[in-house]
């Protein structure tokens, strides 16, 4: 789904919205996670050009290195084109492993230790790894005066909700969540982003296994676009089924009123 006419005016206008804010709110810096993907690096890339501070932070987590290849490439391209750019290797692994460990060994007042299973399994120790990156975004944004740029896209953000609450979804602003994946590959290659990373499949990096964001959810970027857009296509049921199923991520916050 490509609704972009000029992307050369595109790129004009999120530099524009991106510089007002910075302004606006007397921010410091902006401040992103890069994960080798095309969004991040999209996102990245948007926020170097502005020629304000930027701070783009790998993150690895238990990662092979054939994983972070590209994450450290990219990180590594803005930061020696662009002086306003300064890259953070920050690995994760043992933060992770002493939390996961402290939550598998806790007792209940009774005095009976939990099984590891019961307090803890493979999803939520996926959306732990998202949640510790965030709390790392927005440390190092607190210390520099920063905001932490959100990297999300229209089908995820709005569509599925395929990110963590409060950890790839704890943001401050989003300047590509208006764009479906197959509009942010596009401007992606009008930005000079790397080619493996533009074809490179989506993935969150949060499974041991390597499975791709469409392994995940069942169904093409390009089909859940169609869905969304038309609301026609093989991806109908799939799109109505995550976007219920996560509407605690998409709708505001029930509270109680008086």
């Amino acid at each position: 789904m490509n609704r972009i006419k000029d992307y050369d005016k595109l790129k004009f206008d999120i530099d524009r919205w991106l510089k007002d804010y910075y302004y606006m709110y007397a921010i410091e810096a902006f401040v992103v996670g890069v994960s080798g993907g095309i969004d991040s690096a999209v996102v990245s890339t948007l926020c170097a050009k502005t020629e304000l501070p930027t701070y783009v932070l790998t993150m690895p987590l238990d990662s092979k290195k054939e994983n972070t290849r590209l994450s450290d490439e990219h990180a590594k391209a803005l930061s020696d084109k662009y002086p306003n750019v300064t890259h953070y290797n920050i690995d994760l692994s043992h933060s992770y492993s002493t939390l996961i460990s402290a939550i598998g060994t806790q007792t209940c007042p009774e005095g009976f230790t939990h099984n590891r299973e019961l307090i803890t399994n493979e999803l939520a120790n996926a959306n732990t790894k998202s949640r510790l990156r965030m709390v790392t975004l927005y440390q190092i944004a607190g210390v520099v005066g920063g905001i932490v740029v959100g990297t999300g896209n229209k089908v995820e953000d709005y569509g599925i909700g395929f990110y963590t609450k409060y950890g790839d979804g704890g943001v401050d602003i989003a300047p590509i969540a208006d764009l479906y994946k197959t509009e942010v590959r596009e401007l992606g290659w009008h930005l000079g982003v790397m080619d493996e990373i533009i074809d490179a499949p989506p993935t969150d990096g949060l499974w041991d296994d390597g499975r791709s964001d469409e392994d995940q959810i069942g169904a093409t970027y390009a089909e859940l676009e169609e869905a969304m857009e038309n609301g026609t296509g093989k991806a109908v049921d799939i799109l109505y089924k995550f976007n219920q199923n996560n509407k605690h991520k998409m709708d505001p916050i029930p509270t109680f009123k008086l």
